[in-house]
């Protein structure tokens, strides 16, 4: 009889773990989205919301024998999930891949894909009628935003402020310098080193003034607040003997686990595993839960099983400027605008996920 296995979380994750081990085991997906939100092209869908379509990704087709329960998980135990309504999936292997939230219009407030869309359009026009934009903050999702506004928009007047003295700070210096010459060159005004005081929304963009940590105060037509993402790690933080870490993230041991249930794995951005909270992090743990469970499945014991080894802080990242720009750590060395287009800035793996999720 083959084992049950229960994914809560349909991210990066989720959908590969779960169409990795479609023909293994007998699999659950339990998301309570219907569309998989593509992150890296909502970014572009703000200054073209011809995108937003395409980056919402259904679900329907991704897996051949289990099954997609369209639903939300309300606890986790050694025996499976519990589900809002009362009704429960009994599992062998539990894998909670639940994600993080950040800020409208990146990523839906909870589970409202139609609201996402309505809310990219409104946000879409704003940035239309604005003239000044303040970006606050310079993660990834911050940096390609001024880029991408950059590109599409070179008329506008764009701030990037960021509170470290540099972009990327835990990358090679290299990077960091490569972005900050492109976007000045693309018109972007970077602050950095100063923090944002007096933020009035920390989820949603809205209009009016910014008072920096140095005293000084700048006016914007519309104000990005994209202070990076928190982890939505509420199943997992109830479990017996977890400990949480930064951003809501859950310290797991060598194998992902977060508490001392042996057959409970927690993956991706709840997941404090020594990765970074990117799509890069969930590829290098894919693969791993999906021989790790394929090797307990045939009777391994976890012991018998290597350790998950992180990728540590300096992992692979692609930051595009925009479709044509943009500069990348790939491990090795830095590229630059040719190496960064052709492997995200051009498509946004929209191929790679339509292919994922069977959907032509």
């Amino acid at each position: 009889m083959s084992k049950r296995i229960a994914i809560v979380g349909g991210g990066y994750i989720g959908v590969q773990l779960a169409k990795s081990l479609d023909e293994h085991a007998d699999v659950t997906l339990i998301e309570p989205r219907s569309h998989l939100v593509h992150t890296p092209a909502m970014i572009r869908a703000v200054v073209d919301p011809s995108l937003t379509d395409r980056a919402l990704i259904p679900y329907d087709r991704l897996l051949k024998n289990g099954k997609v329960l369209r639903a939300r998980a309300s606890g986790v135990d050694a025996n499976g999930v519990t589900l809002e309504n009362g009704q429960r999936v009994e599992a062998d292997y539990i894998v909670v891949a639940t994600g993080s939230s950040n800020a409208t219009p990146f990523k839906p407030v909870g589970d409202d894909i139609e609201g996402l869309r309505e809310a990219n359009q409104r946000i879409h026009d704003q940035l239309m009628a604005a003239r000044s934009i303040g970006i606050v903050g310079a993660g990834a999702v911050g940096t390609e935003l001024a880029g991408e506004i950059a590109h599409a928009m070179p008329d506008k007047k764009i701030t990037l402020i960021s509170d470290t003295d540099r972009l990327f700070p835990t990358m090679p210096e290299k990077l960091g310098i490569a972005l900050v010459g492109k976007l000045r060159d693309m018109g972007v005004n970077l602050i950095l080193g100063k923090r944002a005081e007096n933020l009035q929304s920390m989820t949603e963009p809205y209009a009016g003034s910014l008072t920096l940590s140095d005293g000084s105060e700048y006016e914007f037509d519309l104000i990005f607040p994209v202070l990076g993402s928190r982890a939505s790690s509420e199943l997992i933080e109830v479990l017996p003997d977890t400990q949480m870490s930064t951003a809501n993230r859950v310290k797991v041991d060598p194998w992902l686990r977060p508490s001392s249930l042996p057959n409970v794995f927690a993956a991706g951005d709840v997941s404090d595993a020594g990765d970074g909270m990117t799509i890069v992090a969930a590829s290098r743990q894919q693969p791993w839960l999906k021989s790790t469970l394929k090797a307990l499945m045939a009777g391994k014991t976890l012991e018998e099983v290597k350790p998950y080894k992180p990728w540590g802080p300096k992992a692979p990242i692609l930051v595009p400027l925009g479709p044509k720009r943009g500069s990348s750590f790939l491990g090795l060395f830095t590229a630059g605008d040719w190496v960064t287009r052709k492997m995200k800035g051009e498509d946004l793996f929209l191929k790679k996920y339509y292919k994922l999720l069977n959907q032509g």
